[in-house]
């Protein structure tokens, strides 16, 4: 793959060239959760399957066992996948014997066979366990740029990876590889450091969120970064305390920049989200550019979406910036406001809460929000906002909703003007994207917490109930197949160089047309 730095080096003409080929690795590899700024859940390969079948290996490429409980979404990139699991396979042992009992994973596989190659471990953060939910393992899908791969680990930790692992050395400036493997688990005491070895991380760098950024996570660090030039824009996961009464930390930031190069902090939100966060901070940012400006979308634990400036210069060595406001849209305007926490295992009266990433797609946002899964109303609802406007655009920025059937975890998937989500209600719609009419629905037997992706003309999603739904991507509903998975899934399928992968809670699949 052909990084940013080396397309910097080349020749006019060079660049030229460069740049195309960059935008190949972006269309055939899948370097980072949903299409590249946009969080769009769409992708560009063509010649996908229409079915598979587990049992007999049709359409099976290769199988990777995972642990025994896998909600990541894979990311695939330079001939590498990487997914995030726990260390509790439930066929056979961890693949490090060193280490037993409930950790985070970091996999690396090989992108041809699903060879394994090498995995970052990472002790629970504990000893509560609502700060690192038990056998959750890693749930942060990677970024991938160039030999980087960035990510958020269970502990809360914004780490920088070399994708070769170990194999070409320890690289700095970090090189307490053996140190960061002996950390305690669920809050235990730390132990001797641990040799390094070649199936071991390549840690360069390390951002604690928690200790630095001073925020308090809730069941998990849930976070897919978005790479801007040489900045990371980051969900802290900030959420509410172990007895659900309180947030421990209110002034503490929900998103912040780091550098890509360093880790170093420069700049944070300053809104007032933290007092209104209802559960945690679920979502991931997305860019866009509107009216010429580069925007940063997000979605806050306060049921509010903000569009931010994105940032242009870091700023001098040891000052922390506050990132500007452009637009604030409120997504649950009649809501409860204030001491929201008191309304936990209210089913009829909370706040909503916004768990999918935004979608930019034609200067609006499209976002999904209502109740929480667990303790919040049952009411949900798909928005489209008007990303055009400035100032606090709750009144004005509307320009269509949709209700869902209950609370979505999902994000959209826009292709053609139709737009497809699934929700915790085991619905499947599709829409107009432009006027919100819905064009058909779809009862699955379980509940999905995946997102959808249109690719090929298809759309692929898998649900709670170990099924995998193919749809054609139309206004007219047809069902293409129903496949049974070995397990559930909450993992969004991904595309990637003529491959489907599907991940289960416990199994890694790649899945190609056996005619290729």
């Amino acid at each position: 793959m052909i990084s940013l730095y080396d397309v910097r080096r080349l020749s006019v003409h060079g660049l030229f060239c460069g740049l195309i080929l960059i935008s190949t690795v972006w269309s055939a590899d899948r370097p980072q959760w949903q299409e590249k700024f946009t969080r769009n859940g769409i992708s560009e390969e063509t010649g996908l399957p229409e079915t598979f079948d587990l049992a007999t290996g049709e359409n099976v490429k290769w199988v990777a066992q995972l642990g025994s409980e896998s909600w990541d979404t894979p990311v695939v990139a330079g001939g590498r996948v990487f997914i995030g699991t726990n260390n509790d396979p439930p066929d056979g042992e961890p693949h490090d014997p060193r280490f037993k009992g409930d950790r985070g994973i970091l996999l690396c596989l090989d992108e041809k066979d699903g060879r394994f190659l090498w995995q970052l471990m990472v002790s629970k953060l504990g000893p509560d366990p609502y700060l690192d939910w038990p056998r959750g393992g890693i749930v942060s899908p990677p970024s991938v740029e160039g030999d980087r791969a960035y990510v958020v680990t269970n502990r809360g930790e914004a780490v920088c990876l070399d994708v070769m692992g170990q194999a070409n050395g320890n690289d700095g400036p970090y090189k307490d590889e053996g140190v960061h493997l002996a950390l305690g688990n669920k809050g235990g005491p730390d132990l001797a450091p641990f040799e390094v070895t070649e199936i071991d991380a390549d840690i360069i760098w390390i951002f604690d969120i928690p200790k630095q950024a001073g925020t308090w996570p809730h069941d998990a660090a849930h976070s897919s970064i978005l790479i801007d030039g040489d900045f990371l824009y980051v969900n802290t996961s900030n959420g509410i305390d172990n007895n659900h009464r309180k947030i421990n930390r209110p002034d503490a930031p929900s998103l912040i920049v780091l550098d890509k190069q360093t880790g170093r902090l420069l700049a944070r939100d300053n809104e007032p989200i933290g007092p209104n966060i209802f559960h945690s901070t679920w979502s991931s940012p997305a860019l866009g550019v509107v009216n010429g400006c580069r925007l940063i979308f997000f979605c806050g634990g306060d049921g509010v979406v903000y569009a931010f400036e994105a940032m242009k210069t870091a700023p001098e060595e040891g000052k922390v910036e506050n990132l500007k406001t452009v637009w604030k849209f409120d997504c649950d305007p009649t809501a409860p406001k204030e001491n929201v926490q008191q309304y936990v295992r209210n089913r009829e009266v909370s706040p909503s809460n916004i768990k999918g990433m935004p979608v930019f797609y034609n200067n609006r946002i499209y976002v999904a929000h209502g109740g929480d899964i667990w303790w919040g109303k049952r009411q949900a609802w798909l928005k489209c906002i008007d990303a055009t406007q400035t100032g606090d655009v709750t009144k004005s920025a509307l320009l269509w909703s949709c209700d869902l059937t209950e609370h979505c975890c999902s994000t959209s998937s826009i292709k053609d003007g139709l737009l497809f989500i699934s929700d915790c209600g085991r619905m499947i719609r599709c829409l107009d994207a432009e006027t919100g009419k819905v064009y058909w629905t779809h009862e699955a037997k379980g509940d999905m917490w995946a997102s959808t992706l249109v690719a090929d003309d298809k759309v692929y999603v898998g649900t709670r109930r170990n099924e995998f739904l193919i749809f054609e991507a139309s206004k007219e509903k047809k069902l293409i197949s129903e496949i049974k998975l070995d397990s559930a899934t909450a993992a969004t399928p991904v595309a990637a160089n003529g491959v489907l992968y599907v991940a289960s809670m416990h199994k890694l699949y790649a899945i190609e047309n056996s005619s290729k």
